[in-house]
């Protein structure tokens, strides 16, 4: 399962949270899930009206801060910048917010993925793990659930037909974007919409044990900011 195209780490991240980027509309309230999602916020296109919520108590994060203040960080503990209007509440308002139906997408790392749009992505068994945070709140409470992944890890194959790890939720799954495609999740199973055009549609094949079909108006990723 050697990749086609070789990327690094970087440059997966990078394409992968510009993808992801673009699955917002203008005054959407939006968390962002610890690691790779954060880097989402980089790349908002100009004059998009975002509104990230961080799990930590932040409603307004901004960009990664170039000038860091020790007292602004999101829910992974990097440093980021907060938008105007921003707001600063303690936990118990943030699970609120996420509970209670107020947050229109989410977007969160997984280990698996599977073709009903389950989602395992807190603990591996016989690993050490610090809990679940936050991922099973937020993944029933989003309107939207959208997964960001590096498409395959350590050889292993994450969009898989049925998890084998600890689920974090059942069928809660929208989207799932990896550096090579995009897949929707629909009640007749998985559609590749998209593909990255360093990679073929049997490319995608060969790393992913799911079933899926694939659009008639499949579509090159767009990854221009």
């Amino acid at each position: 399962m050697e990749a086609v195209c070789e990327l690094t780490k970087e440059q997966i991240r990078e394409i992968i949270a510009k993808r992801a980027a673009k699955e917002f509309k203008d005054g959407d309230v939006v968390t962002l899930g610890i690691g790779l999602p954060t880097a989402v916020a980089n790349y908002i296109p100009e004059g998009t009206n975002i509104m990230f919520q961080s799990e930590n108590g932040l409603l307004g994060v901004g960009k990664d801060a170039k000038i860091p203040d020790e007292r602004v960080i999101n829910a992974g503990g990097g440093y980021v910048e907060f938008t105007k209007g921003a707001c600063f509440y303690d936990s118990q308002m943030a699970f609120t917010m996420m509970r209670g139906g107020h947050i229109d997408a989410t977007v969160l790392g997984a280990l698996q993925v599977d073709e009903e749009g389950s989602l395992a992505n807190w603990a591996i068994p016989g690993k050490f793990v610090p809990g679940m945070g936050g991922a099973m709140d937020l993944v029933v409470g989003a309107k939207k659930v959208i997964v960001v992944m590096e498409h395959i890890s350590k050889n292993q194959i994450k969009i898989v037909k049925k998890c084998n790890l600890p689920l974090t939720a059942y069928r809660e799954v929208n989207v799932i974007i990896t550096e090579r495609c995009v897949f929707k999740v629909t009640p007749n199973g998985l559609v590749l919409t998209e593909i990255n055009p360093m990679f073929t549609v049997d490319d995608i094949k060969s790393t992913v044990s799911a079933d899926f079909t694939v659009s008639p108006e499949l579509q090159y990723m767009n990854l221009l900011t």
